[in-house]
């Protein structure tokens, strides 16, 4: 039974569906790997007696017979900042520590529609604020490939049970990177889609949004039928009004593919991230894509994203403060104190800026089909950096850990273009390198078929 654990959701749906194995069974045996795993730390709450009422249902659907839906049985986890109806979701936080939703996100109600059960809540840094994976509420979550290093964040427990062999699926979020950079720490996939492609009305500001759901596997394949079962536009959302363009048809191969190549975006990288993304890059040309290098400067941005951020956690936290300061991880009040000293001019500039870079990758986007990148800058960090100081890449200082480490991410965030994690060699000491492929908007299905292509390519070599 335990061996259920380590089928992807693709193998695992096809063998309930042909009766070899059972919801029950499948559920089972994620439970279980949990349990042997639980050293990781990668779920804040487990909802093992609703899962089971679930894995029960979709048993009793599946002796029914007639039409099945496509994730029947599957189980997958959520991350904390995402609503769950009847199931707490604590935003990592002391102040949500209680808080249990009547109502489940739209991501969230959808993957159930498509027959996947709901098992637990993975682990995130308070309101998802850094990239460390810990919180004084739960403590810390390992990198399950080397604890020594950090698993990324802020969809830490995410990525970490994927890699742990903890259920096939897991909903992420990314607020600036914050799937695609644990997916590219504990070597798996993660994929934030087109802004409004996959509706998430929790944002206060939905017209300023800049986070997403998004769905997280241990292939480009189960990535893409978890994105499937989620997508779709909600006319509650100002990116979500009329029909919802399916982009351009699924490639066939990566022949006559263009690509544009951006190994650095004004910062420093590892050479050996350098070498294992240059390789997948190797990899598509010999199947044929005409590669053109590309050449952006993320890094003067870093400052305009850390207003946007901070400004708004002030925001929303700021109000609690002095209430709940002794309670909140003291990287958060840093973060609210400062945000609360931003300006009105401050934030404008960050939205100006927003504008020029969605510009600059749009005109990019004129003359290539991909832009692909390293995912970070360097292979996980140790878990003792400090999320506030300075960040050392190839033996020295590379600045502080947006624009050292992952300025790859973030601005895809505020462009709203689809942007996927996919990995793609590890470091002489075992650890997982990722790489990014951007696409144009609601290119989603296009892009995920790219990585397909390029997971096979990279696997044949």
């Amino acid at each position: 039974m335990t061996d259920l654990a380590d089928l992807e959701a693709h193998a695992l749906a096809a063998c309930i569906r042909r009766r070899e194995a059972s919801p029950v069974e499948a559920l089972q045996a994620v439970l279980a790997r949990e349990s042997a795993r639980r050293s990781i730390n990668a779920f804040i709450t487990l909802a093992a007696e609703q899962a089971m009422d679930a894995a029960r249902a979709a048993e009793a659907r599946l002796m029914q017979g007639g039409a099945l839906p496509p994730l029947l049985g599957v189980p997958f986890s959520v991350k904390d900042l995402t609503l769950t109806a009847g199931v707490r979701t604590t935003m990592g936080s002391a102040l949500y520590e209680h808080f249990v939703p009547t109502q489940d996100a739209l991501p969230v109600a959808r993957a159930k529609a498509a027959g996947a059960v709901m098992f637990g809540k993975t682990t995130t840094p308070e309101f998802g604020h850094k990239h460390s994976p810990d919180s004084p509420l739960f403590g810390r979550t390992l990198n399950p490939i080397d604890p020594r290093f950090t698993c990324g964040a802020s969809s830490s427990g995410a990525a970490a049970a994927l890699a742990a062999g903890i259920g096939p699926l897991a909903l992420g979020s990314d607020g600036g990177g914050s799937i695609r950079i644990p997916a590219s720490c504990c070597g798996v996939v993660g994929f934030k889609p087109t802004l409004g492609a996959v509706a998430n009305l929790q944002p206060p500001d939905l017209f300023g949004a800049n986070s997403y759901v998004g769905p997280m596997a241990r292939d480009v394949a189960d990535c893409a039928l978890l994105f499937e079962a989620i997508r779709g536009f909600d006319a509650r959302d100002p990116y979500g009004q009329g029909t919802q363009p399916d982009g351009r048809a699924v490639p066939l191969s990566l022949g006559g593919l263009r690509v544009g190549w951006m190994p650095t975006c004004g910062n420093t990288v590892d050479p050996e991230v350098l070498a294992a993304t240059q390789a997948a890059v190797d990899a598509m040309a010999r199947a044929g894509a005409a590669i053109e290098p590309v050449n952006l400067d993320f890094v003067a941005l870093e400052r305009h994203f850390i207003v946007l951020l901070e400004s708004t956690l002030a925001a929303r936290i700021g109000p609690q403060l002095k209430a709940f300061e002794a309670r909140l991880d003291p990287s958060l009040v840093g973060v609210v104190r400062r945000g609360l000293q931003h300006g009105a001019v401050a934030l404008q500039e960050a939205q100006f800026a927003r504008t020029r870079c969605f510009q600059e990758l749009q005109a990019v986007f004129d003359r290539v089909d991909v832009l692909v990148s390293p995912t970070v800058s360097a292979p996980p960090l140790p878990v003792e950096q400090d999320p506030h100081g300075d960040v050392i890449i190839a033996g020295r200082s590379a600045g502080t850990i947006r624009g050292a480490w992952y300025p790859y991410t973030y601005p895809m965030n505020l462009t709203g273009h689809p942007a996927l994690s996919m990995p793609c060699g590890r470091s002489a000491g075992g650890l997982p390198i990722g790489l990014q492929l951007v696409g144009r908007w609601h290119d989603d299905r296009f892009l995920l078929g790219v990585a397909a292509l390029l997971e096979r390519q990279i696997a044949a070599h």
